[in-house]
């Protein structure tokens, strides 16, 4: 080297740390892989009419797909309820036998058991398939109404009243069971703290519009989980 010439030795030694520093760090698409429950980021947009149960694990899948973990197969943890000479069917009974992470590693139950009495599931923990917090009750816009159609035990509703939107096919008139992904609400709200059957929907356009979703705190969003 003469006196006029540099050393180049610094942006090789550069690469080398980012290099490093690549490999070291576990990659958003390698957690997501591993995931086995997330809350939906969007619904399909037309309030509770989900396209049954069908279009509901469709909307999971693919949202799945695009995050890396499209492997599996994914269900929507929905119940549906006794009509048309068909039986109820229980959202405890379509979501596999656990345990289920979330797209950070986070394991929020480790069986169906675990699922309905003592779960991990909270604000922090109800992430998205992209690993996202939901926003809450105090966020604005409060998002954190899940729907579900259940009871606390995971079973279908009994009875003429409506709490699945017709079984996921209206967006007019109905209503719809959904939990609290937070886990929080108002306090003149008994069960804000529920999961699963934190309240029904409601609303002007007759409880199962996506602007009626919206006006409780929700958007539509679905708990999704691996079911193999």
């Amino acid at each position: 080297m003469t006196r006029f010439e540099r050393p180049t030795t610094f942006p090789s030694f550069a690469f080398a740390v980012a290099a490093l520093a690549l490999l070291a760090a576990p990659s958003a698409q390698a957690q997501s892989a591993d995931m086995t429950f997330f809350v939906t980021s969007s619904g399909p947009g037309k309030g509770a009419d989900l396209g049954g149960l069908d279009g509901a694990d469709a909307q999971c899948q693919k949202l799945a797909q695009s995050a890396g973990a499209g492997t599996k197969t994914w269900h929507a943890y929905l119940s549906t309820q006794a009509a048309d000479g068909k039986p109820a069917v229980n959202a405890r009974d379509r979501i596999g036998k656990g345990p289920w992470q979330n797209a950070k590693g986070a394991v929020i139950a480790k069986d169906v058991a675990d699922l309905h009495s003592a779960n991990k599931i909270n604000k922090e923990t109800s992430l998205t398939e992209k690993g996202e917090v939901v926003n809450g009750f105090g966020d604005q816009p409060n998002r954190h109404d899940v729907l579900t159609g259940s009871q606390p035990d995971g079973t279908a509703f009994a009875g003429t009243d409506d709490r699945t939107c017709k079984n996921w096919t209206s967006s007019t008139q109905g209503a719809a069971m959904v939990g609290h992904s937070d886990v929080s609400g108002p306090a003149t709200n008994p069960t804000a703290k529920s999961w699963n059957t934190a309240h029904p929907s409601r609303g002007p356009d007759g409880g199962c519009s996506q602007a009626d979703l919206k006006s409780t705190g929700g958007d539509g969003l679905l708990y999704c989980f691996a079911a193999n």
